[in-house]
């Protein structure tokens, strides 16, 4: 639907009582991407916030969700009660020409009330999530997910999880290097994956600070080497006790674990943008053989390195790789 080099086209839906980080999520991602043009629109232009006193008003109306190729519904406060009727027509429009839907959190709710989550796996904040099953036992809710990706319609749960998923979809529209950079501009380390609630990968490319932030680049740079503590706490001139202690401060978790991220992210950078065999790029990054990248693509991601490409060659089109 979106032609090469072109800007896609985003709309924001603000629901009655929106919850303001869910509405300023999506708005931020894709309005300060040029791939991307945004717009914001409501029911009555006028729509209230889960904040008392505060209001939200937007220069468009529901007529807006005509041109979309994306919409997006941010949650909202009045979830346990369906949106207005128009809403709901406008939103079932939308994804009958073609629109992928996203909601934010409870912004779900919206997306059940239109029939679009029906017999599809979905997932919202977790303290709604059995409400979400309660009043639409046909979804598939997915309490413990980060966000869901269903090809057309794609949920989050709750606030952060809403970063996790339009970066997501940055990736999927754009590829990995716009991702990670929408990353960095959002000063957003935790990237995580749909299927691993726990999971957090530190986003590794952030080195620019710190006193060991010249060590971080190097390691960046040479991924495919062992990195032993002793070894890098030399070349930080740090005895090994105060470069575990200075990197943990720097980094928010472990030299070992900092590390497999980035060589996971690197993989994956690989897998999106090359046809590279998988076996090959596993000892490029770091992670070994392939029996070891695959188990610990499964161990982190979820998923196999086979799959994750086939993943993405499909979203984008392209033949799988070799």
């Amino acid at each position: 639907m979106q032609p090469d080099g072109g800007e896609r086209r985003v709309t924001v839906v603000i629901p009655d009582e929106v919850v303001l980080l869910d509405a300023a999520i999506p708005i931020d991602v894709f309005g300060s991407d040029p791939n991307y043009r945004l717009e914001v629109c409501a029911v009555s232009r006028t729509a209230a916030t889960s904040v008392p006193g505060l209001s939200c008003v937007t220069v468009a109306g529901l007529e807006a969700l005509r041109d979309a190729e994306t919409v997006v519904v941010p949650g909202y406060a009045s979830f346990a009660t369906p949106p207005p009727e128009p809403v709901l027509r406008a939103l079932r429009a939308a994804h009958g020409r073609g629109a992928r839907m996203l909601s934010i959190c409870t912004g779900a709710f919206a997306l059940a009330a239109a029939g679009l989550l029906s017999h599809r796996p979905a997932t919202t904040h977790w303290r709604a999530a059995p409400l979400l099953q309660s009043e639409y036992p046909d979804v598939e809710v997915h309490a413990d997910r980060l966000f869901v990706d269903d090809g057309d319609v794609l949920t989050s749960a709750g606030v952060t999880s809403g970063i996790d998923l339009c970066l997501h979809v940055v990736r999927k529209d754009i590829g990995a290097a716009a991702a990670n950079e929408r990353a960095r501009d959002l000063v957003a380390p935790p990237v995580r994956e749909g299927g691993q609630a726990q999971y957090t990968r530190q986003f590794a490319k952030q080195t620019s600070s710190g006193a060991l932030a010249e060590t971080r680049a190097w390691i960046l740079a040479n991924l495919d080497r062992r990195h032993s503590l002793e070894d890098l706490a030399k070349r930080s001139n740090l005895s090994r006790r105060s470069f575990i202690r200075r990197f943990r401060q720097e980094t928010g978790t472990s030299t070992h674990v900092w590390i497999t991220s980035a060589r996971l992210n690197q993989a994956r950078e690989l897998l999106e943008t090359t046809e590279l065999p998988i076996d090959q790029i596993g000892y490029r990054v770091g992670l070994g053989n392939p029996a070891n990248t695959r188990a610990l693509f499964k161990r982190h991601l979820g998923v196999s390195p086979g799959q994750y490409r086939h993943m993405f060659t499909i979203s984008n089109g392209r033949q799988q790789g070799s």
